[in-house]
C-alpha cells in the first residue's frame, strides 16, 4: 500500500531567529547536538514514511508557496503530511497516527490538550487546491473547506511535539529543556 509523503517545509529565512540572538539559521541550530532540521528529518525516516524537504527557492516566498511545490513535486502521492521543520520534538508514531487517518478522512489535524497543531495531513483529493496555494496563508482555508464538508478529523494525539516550533533563541532553549526532560529522545517508533 502507497503511503503518504511528509512535506517538510524548510524554505523559511529565520529571521525571527536571527533577530532573538541566534548566530545561524534555527534548522542548523544545535539541539542537545543535533541541528533542528535533523530532528525532523530522523522523525521522518523512524516513521516508515516517504519524505521531502522543501529548500529555499525563489518560488517559496511564503508558507502557502512551499506547500505547493512540496505537493507539485510529489505529484501522484496519495496524501501529505505538511510538516513545519522547526518542529524538532515531533515523534514519529504521531506521523503514523496522522498518515492512518487519512485512510478514512480529506484532512487530519493533530491536537494536543485541544490546541491544534502539525503535521497535517491531507489525501489526495486536496491535491488542486494544495498544488494551487501561494503566500503566507498556508493551507488553513483547505482545512476549512474540508471541516465544513464532514471530511476532516481532529484527532487528538499525546504529542506535545506538535506545538513545540523553535523560532527563537528562547523556543530553542524551552526545546532543549523539554528534550532533556524526555530523556534526549522523541524518535518513538
Amino acid at each position: 500500500m502507497r503511503k503518504p509523503v511528509v512535506v517538510i517545509l524548510a524554505a523559511g529565512r529565520g529571521e525571527r531567529f536571527l533577530s532573538s540572538g541566534g548566530s545561524t539559521h534555527k534548522l542548523d541550530a544545535l539541539l542537545s547536538g543535533v541541528a533542528v532540521l535533523e530532528h525532523v528529518l530522523r522523525a521522518a525516516r523512524a516513521s516508515g514514511l516517504p519524505w521531502h524537504v522543501v529548500r529555499p527557492g525563489e518560488d517559496t516566498q511564503g508558507m502557502g508557496d512551499s506547500i505547493a511545490k512540496g505537493v507539485r513535486a510529489t505529484a501522484g502521492a496519495p496524501g501529505w503530511l505538511i510538516l513545519p521543520a522547526d518542529l524538532p520534538l515531533v515523534r514519529s508514531d504521531t506521523l503514523g497516527l496522522v498518515a492512518a487517518g487519512l485512510a478514512s478522512h480529506r484532512v487530519v489535524v493533530p491536537h494536543w490538550r485541544g490546541t491544534r497543531g502539525h503535521p497535517v495531513g491531507f489525501d489526495a483529493q486536496c491535491f488542486d487546491a494544495l498544488a494551487a496555494l501561494s503566500g503566507d496563508a498556508g493551507a488553513a482555508g483547505v482545512v476549512r473547506d474540508c471541516r465544513l464538508a464532514g471530511r476532516a478529523l481532529d484527532l487528538a494525539v499525546a504529542d506535545p511535539g506538535i506545538q513545540w516550533d523553535v523560532d527563537t533563541v528562547h523556543d530553542l532553549a524551552r526545546a532543549e529543556a523539554q528534550l532533556s526532560a524526555l530523556g534526549g529522545a522523541v524518535t518513538k517508533t
